[in-house]
C-alpha cells in the first residue's frame, strides 16, 4: 500500500527513553534534564536535521530544541522539566536542502584551482559549476523567504538577489558568499513540507522531589501512649513528632487508622481466641462505626486528625496513610454491597488466605464482581476523601492482589487534579508483577532488599533496578524491616546486623524506611524458629516502647539521615557504581554528583562489612574514572560516620572493618597529584 505522502524520506527509530513501545510513561523528577536519543537517517547523501518536541500537558503548543548529530546516525537532545505532572515528547526530522547546499558549495569552493596555476588563457574563466550552484542557492533563499515574515523575509530576498548578482559575475576565484548570521537566519525557517514526525507522542510523568528522595518512619498510633493503661491517640503521636523530625525523617507513615472489626478478631500473636480487651489488627478494617472513610474512635476525631496533620507539616514532615482495600466482616460494605465479595458454595464470604496462613478477620474485594464499576468508583473515592483532607502520600497495602487495570485508571484519575500525590507500592511479589505496578502509576516500590544479604546478590539486584530500562519507571524504597518482616539476619546478627542493614538501606537508595521503634530498639525475637513474624507482633497488640533506651539506634539513624541530607550524591539512585573488593564479605560502592552552577561536586564512597560477627579486611579496587580521580594521585577521604580523615593513593586501598564499626561512608574531599 502506498503511503499518503511518499516524499517523506527521513526514518526515525529507537527513540529512548521509552517503555513498552510508548504505552507506559517514563518517570522523572522535577528539575531533571531529560536526555532523548534516536537513530535518524535518510537515503542518499542529503543532510538531515532533527529537533526534539516536548510539552507539558497544559501547554497549548510544542516547545522544541535542535538535536545534535552523533556518530552512526544517532542524535540526541535534552530538555528540562519545570512542572510536575504529565509531559509528552516526540521527534521531527527532515531532509534539509539548504544545509546540504551550504556544505556542497563549500566543497566546490575548496576544490577550485589556484588561478596562478592555470593556462593564462583560462585564468579569467570561472569554474563552470560554481555560478550554477550559487544560482541554486538563490532559489533556495527565495523559497525560505516565502516561509518567513517581516524583516526576515526582506533580508532573505536581499540575500537571494545578491547571490544571483554574484553568479552573473565572471570571477576566476569565488569565496563563500554567506556569513554565519545569514546561515542562521535561513535555518530559522526550515522546509517541513516532507518532514517525518514520530507517529507516537511518548508520555513522561514528572513527580515532585519527595518522590526521588525520602526517609520514612512507621509507627502505630495506638502504641504512642505514654500511659500503659490506655490506647494511644493522635495527640500522643503529636508529642513524638519533634523527636522523629529531629532524627531526620520527612515522612511519618501510619498503618490503617480506621475502625477495627470485632468478628473473627485476632488476639496477640495472631491468636484466633482474643480476649475481650484485645485491639485486633488495624488491617481488619471496618465496624459499625464506619469503614475506610472513618477514624477509629480510640485514636481521636477528625478534628484531632486535622490537628495532627498540621503538626506533622509544622515539623517539616508529611503524613503517609496506609490504604488497605480489604474489609473486616463488620465493614459497612459487606452488608451494603455483598456482591463486592466472593461467596463460597455454603453461602459464606471467602476470607483472605495465603496457605497455610489464614486471615479470618479480613474479606478481600472481588474485582470480578458484576458491579466492578461500583467497586472502582468507591475505592477511588476513598483516596479522594483523604486527599481532600490534605494527605498527599499513601502507602498501598498488597496492591498486587487488586486488578492492574483498576490501579492504572485510579492513579491516573487522582493525578488529574492532584499530580503531587505519591503512592508507595507494598508488593513483595514476582519481579514482573512488581514492575507492572510501577508501570501503572505507583511512585515508589518496596523491593527485595530485605532478602538480599550477600555481596553478589546485592550488587546484581541494585545494578538491575538503578539502570535503564528499569530505572526509567521503577523507584525503589528500601526497608530493612516491616511489621510483617523480621529477616533472619536481624534475628541472629545482633546490633551489628541492624547497623549494617541500616547503612546499606540509607546509602544504596535515595528512598528508605524503617518500622520505627522496633528497628531503633533492635527488636529481633521471632514468633518461632524459621518465621519472619515478630513475637508479640504490634500488628495484633499494643506495644510499649522504651524510647529512652540507652542502646537505641536513634543516634546512628539521626547521623545517617543528616549525611543523606547534606550530600546530594545520596539523594538519587542513578549514579550508583560498585567497586571490586577482594573479600566477599566487604561491599564497596559510590554515588556522585558533578559540579554545577548551583552545587559543587559531591562524591560518596561507601564500604560495608557484610559479616555481623567478625572483623573483615580487604583491598578496595577503585574505579578512579568514576570517582573523578586521576591515576597515581593521592586524595583525601573523610569518614562521615567518625569524622576521621585519611589519605588514599591511586586505585588500591586497604580497609579493616569490625562489626562494631561496620562501615565507612567516605566523602572524597580533595585530590592532588603526587
Amino acid at each position: 500500500m502506498k503511503p499518503d505522502e511518499g516524499r517523506k524520506r527521513v526514518v526515525i527509530e529507537d527513540i529512548q527513553p521509552q517503555i513498552d513501545c510508548g504505552h507506559t510513561m517514563v518517570r522523572r523528577f522535577l528539575g531533571d534534564r531529560i536526555a532523548v536519543s534516536a537513530a535518524i537517517y535518510s537515503d542518499g547523501h542529503d543532510h538531515v536535521l532533527a529537533r526534539l518536541l516536548y510539552k507539558h500537558h497544559s501547554d497549548p503548543v510544542w516547545l522544541s530544541t535542535p538535536m545534535t548529530a552523533l556518530p552512526n546516525d544517532l542524535w540526541s537532545a535534552e530538555f528540562t522539566v519545570d512542572r510536575i505532572g504529565l509531559w509528552s515528547y516526540t521527534i521531527q526530522a527532515w531532509v534539509d536542502h539548504f544545509d546540504t547546499w551550504c556544505a556542497d558549495l563549500k566543497k566546490r569552493l575548496a576544490a577550485q584551482p589556484d588561478p596562478a596555476s592555470l593556462d593564462p588563457e583560462k585564468r579569467d574563466l570561472p569554474p563552470q559549476d560554481i555560478p550554477l550552484a550559487i544560482t541554486i542557492g538563490a532559489a533556495l533563499f527565495d523559497q525560505i523567504a516565502a516561509r518567513a515574515l517581516g524583516v526576515d523575509a526582506t533580508q532573505l530576498k536581499t540575500i537571494a538577489a545578491s547571490l544571483r548578482t554574484l553568479a552573473g559575475n565572471k570571477s576566476a576565484l569565488y569565496q563563500y558568499p554567506l556569513t554565519a548570521q545569514q546561515e542562521a537566519l535561513a535555518a530559522r525557517y526550515p522546509d517541513l513540507s516532507f518532514a517525518t514526525t514520530c507517529h507516537q507522542e511518548l508520555p513522561l510523568w514528572v513527580d515532585r522531589e519527595r518522590a526521588r528522595f525520602s526517609s520514612w518512619y512507621e509507627l502505630f498510633p495506638r502504641s504512642a501512649t505514654p500511659d500503659p493503661a490506655r490506647h494511644g491517640t493522635f495527640a500522643d503521636v503529636e508529642l513524638l513528632l519533634p523527636e522523629i523530625a529531629a532524627m531526620g525523617f520527612d515522612i511519618l507513615y501510619l498503618p490503617p487508622i480506621h475502625p477495627i472489626g470485632r468478628a473473627f478478631r485476632k488476639g496477640p500473636n495472631n491468636s484466633t481466641a482474643p480476649g475481650p480487651d484485645d485491639e485486633g489488627s488495624p488491617w481488619a478494617i471496618g465496624s459499625p462505626e464506619g469503614g475506610h472513610k472513618s477514624i477509629h474512635s480510640s485514636l481521636g476525631s477528625f478534628v484531632d486528625f486535622d490537628h495532627l496533620l498540621t503538626a506533622i507539616q509544622a515539623n517539616g514532615m508529611e503524613l503517609a496513610l496506609d490504604i488497605a482495600f480489604q474489609c473486616s466482616p463488620d465493614h459497612p460494605w459487606v452488608a451494603q454491597h455483598p456482591g463486592w465479595f466472593l461467596h463460597r458454595p455454603d453461602g459464606t464470604i471467602q476470607y483472605a488466605e495465603n496457605p497455610p496462613k489464614k486471615y479470618q478477620d479480613i474479606y478481600p474485594l472481588n474485582f470480578e464482581s458484576s458491579d466492578w464499576r461500583g467497586v472502582w468508583d468507591e475505592l477511588l473515592s476513598v483516596f479522594q476523601f483523604w486527599i481532600d483532607r490534605g494527605v498527599r502520600v499513601f502507602r498501598v497495602d498488597n496492591p498486587h492482589t487488586k486488578a492492574f487495570a483498576f490501579w492504572e485508571w485510579c492513579i491516573a484519575e487522582l493525578h488529574r487534579n492532584a499530580p503531587d500525590v505519591l503512592f508507595l507500592s507494598e508488593a513483595f511479589t514476582r519481579p514482573h508483577v512488581m514492575y507492572g505496578l510501577a508501570k501503572r502509576g505507583f511512585t515508589q516500590s518496596y523491593t527485595y532488599f530485605t532478602w538480599r544479604t550477600h555481596k553478589a546478590e546485592l550488587q546484581a539486584y541494585f545494578e538491575e533496578i538503578t539502570r535503564p530500562p528499569i530505572s526509567d519507571f521503577f523507584t525503589p524504597n528500601l526497608w530493612p524491616n516491616t511489621p510483617d518482616i523480621l529477616h533472619a539476619t536481624l534475628q541472629s546478627g545482633g546490633r551489628a546486623a541492624f547497623q549494617q542493614r541500616l547503612i546499606l538501606a540509607t546509602t544504596l537508595a535515595a528512598n528508605y524506611g524503617i518500622y520505627g521503634p522496633a528497628f531503633e530498639l533492635g527488636e529481633h525475637v521471632p514468633l518461632r524458629s524459621g518465621s519472619e513474624e515478630y513475637l508479640n507482633s504490634e500488628k495484633y497488640q499494643i506495644r510499649r516502647w522504651n524510647r529512652r533506651d540507652p542502646n537505641s539506634l536513634a543516634p546512628l539513624i539521626t547521623l545517617l539521615n543528616q549525611i543523606r541530607r547534606t550530600n546530594p550524591a545520596l539523594q538519587s539512585d542513578l549514579s550508583l557504581h560498585f567497586h571490586p573488593v577482594d573479600n566477599p564479605q566487604i561491599i564497596a560502592y559510590s554515588k556522585s554528583v558533578t559540579a554545577s552552577e548551583e552545587t559543587p561536586a559531591n562524591v560518596i564512597l561507601v564500604v560495608v562489612n557484610l559479616d555481623p560477627q567478625y572483623e573483615q579486611s580487604g583491598w578496595v579496587d577503585l574505579d578512579l574514572k568514576q570517582l573523578g580521580i586521576a591515576h597515581n594521585q593521592t586524595f583525601e577521604v573523610e569518614d562521615l560516620l567518625t569524622g576521621n580523615h585519611y589519605l588514599w593513593h591511586d586505585r588500591s586501598n586497604f580497609v579493616v572493618l569490625h562489626p562494631t564499626a561496620t562501615a565507612h561512608i567516605f566523602r572524597i574531599t580533595c585530590s592532588r597529584p603526587m
